[in-house]
């Protein structure tokens, strides 16, 4: 990551983009701005941020095709904050390719939260798939299969260990349910939530110190699990 991160801000409200520029400053990001889609999605192409800030509701488009516009050649995290707080608006958001979704109004604190987490995981990539990865007492190797939690070697079955390599390959991001039953199960299991849920608990029970207060293997309430890292 750059000293001083490049964000490009694509947002047509005046008031937010006047509130944004002296709380990115403050933090030493360097910002950018575009008020519509096809603007946005020319700098994103020219400037190559580090990050993009992602209204949805442009007065030439949707945002949710600037974000597909951008997935086509750029894997670069995507923040989406917007109006839209109902959960089919963050779902698709995040199905799109979005990295993380925030509702407005939103509290500075939480914005800057999930900039910095967006960033350490664009970060990490090149590390993450690599052989091992680490999370605090969790360690998992990808070439033997072996995951080891607090020095302990841990048993996991096939589907749990294909659904922990995909959460941790999307570290620091919303998954969508959706989106890992497609990529664990297969498409035709999309609308199996229940394979997931028992899954996911399976997991937690093996990884976590509570399982019912889990640190690592993170719910976002009707959107998706999140693999949460310091």
């Amino acid at each position: 990551m750059t000293t001083n991160p490049e964000i490009l801000l694509i947002e047509d409200d005046d008031q937010i983009r006047r509130f944004l520029r002296p709380t990115l400053a403050a933090e030493n990001y360097r910002l950018h701005e575009a008020v519509t889609a096809a603007e946005g999605v020319a700098q994103a192409a020219a400037r190559q941020p580090d990050l993009v800030l992602l209204d949805l509701g442009l007065p030439d488009g949707d945002g949710l095709t600037v974000i597909g516009s951008i997935r086509e050649w750029s894997s670069m995290p995507i923040l989406v904050i917007s109006a839209r707080g109902q959960e089919r608006d963050k779902i698709a958001a995040l199905d799109a390719g979005a990295d993380d979704y925030i509702a407005k109004p939103f509290a500075t604190g939480e914005l800057l939260a999930r900039i910095r987490a967006a960033l350490r995981r664009s970060a990490r990539v090149g590390a993450q798939v690599s052989a091992v990865f680490r999370a605090g007492p969790i360690e998992v190797d990808f070439e033997k299969r072996l995951v080891v939690v607090s020095g302990v070697e841990t048993h996991l079955t096939p589907i749990e260990f294909k659904l922990l390599q995909t959460v941790v390959r999307y570290a620091g991001r919303v998954v969508t349910q959706r989106q890992l039953l497609n990529e664990v199960w297969g498409p035709n299991h999309v609308e199996q939530s229940q394979y997931l849920r028992v899954y996911m608990g399976q997991l937690r029970r093996k990884l976590e110190a509570d399982p019912a207060r889990p640190q690592y293997l993170r719910t976002e309430p009707g959107v998706g699990y999140r693999f949460v890292v310091d």
